[in-house]
């Protein structure tokens, strides 16, 4: 994604990373190959046709990473820096798992080490595919939330693929199921409540749009901010968008749902303030704003800046609904 930074790197290196994809035991490749039938699947980036059950498989785009898993597949290599710090200790502690580094700095060795099959890149990866394809071929099929798409559809989408791909068609099925049925109830529970999007980091409270406005193709709310006649300069949760605690409160909103970046991204042993605290320590100008004096706030998942896939999707509907539930009664 565009507003992901990247690093380059040399020719020298792709050059290497050529040599490097090109070993290893060809006969052995073959036998993996054997019985394994060859599907056509939609990208992001066109049509391919990949063969069903690699054996091996780079698991890059954390979007994808906890259905990887659902679906019984331990990967070759990830970007461990990008891990939850949560439900993957096994994939972390394993040194027979390549560390694929992250989309910032990646490990491009790495992952040629390892002898993927398959690649799962994409998001975060994404401007990194042309070099991750001289290892081994690369499926992109993160949802995305551009102008005119559904990141939801885009979710299901990719869930049904690697479905396909895994040779695991029903238990993607029942994973989607369990996304519409959330979502469902999600809806059901609201009822066009004003809500604020928010983003905790760095000891602030600011527009997080940018990052959780995916949630509103799930809800009848609206957000306080979708049309903001120029008060913010961003929503970007990578930008400070100039909004200020005042005019949250002069908004008015209901509602406030946020994401607590900081508590995703801070590592072990570091202290941040969570978003809780945050929220608390801005109470005398908040005090009156009906999210805070109702203490109307949902917390997503303290991962959820590092999983965003469908899991967690599922996870922040069904606690929309149970807030909204729970404030009715």
């Amino acid at each position: 994604m565009s507003r992901f930074k990247t690093l380059a790197t040399g020719t020298a290196l792709v050059a290497a990373l050529i040599g490097l994809s090109a070993c290893g035991n060809a006969g052995d490749t073959k036998a993996a190959d054997a019985g394994n039938a060859t599907i056509t699947i939609q990208t992001n980036t066109g049509s391919m046709d990949v063969k069903t059950k690699p054996a091996r498989i780079a698991a890059l785009d954390n979007t994808s990473m906890a259905t990887i898993k659902a679906l019984g597949v331990e990967p070759v290599a990830v970007p461990k820096t990008l891990l939850p710090k949560d439900g993957y200790q096994d994939w972390a502690s394993n040194d027979a798992i390549k560390d694929a580094g992250s989309h910032r700095e990646p490990k491009f060795e790495n992952i040629s080490e390892a002898q993927p099959d398959l690649i799962i890149g994409g998001y975060r990866f994404s401007s990194h595919t042309e070099k991750l394809s001289k290892i081994a071929p690369v499926v992109d099929i993160a949802p995305s939330d551009k102008e005119g798409a559904s990141y939801l559809d885009g979710l299901k989408k990719q869930t049904l693929t690697l479905g396909d791909i895994l040779d695991k068609k029903e238990e993607a099925k029942k994973i989607v199921a369990d996304l519409d049925a959330a979502v469902a109830d999600s809806k059901k529970a609201t009822n066009g409540q004003t809500v604020f999007l928010a983003n905790s980091s760095g000891g602030k409270i600011d527009n997080g749009a940018g990052r959780i406005g995916r949630v509103m193709e799930g809800v009848n709310l609206k957000d306080v901010f979708s049309k903001d006649d120029g008060k913010l300069k961003s929503d970007s949760v990578h930008n400070n968008s100039g909004l200020s605690p005042e005019t949250v409160a002069a908004a008015k909103p209901e509602w406030m749902i946020v994401m607590d970046r900081d508590a995703a991204v801070t590592e072990a042993g570091k202290d941040f303030k969570p978003a809780k605290s945050v929220i608390e320590g801005l109470g005398s100008v908040w005090k009156d704003t009906p999210f805070f004096a109702k203490n109307q706030i949902v917390y997503l998942p303290a991962d959820f800046y590092l999983t965003e896939g469908i899991q967690a999707y599922t996870d922040v509907f069904k606690g929309i609904a149970t807030a909204f539930n729970g404030a009715a009664k």
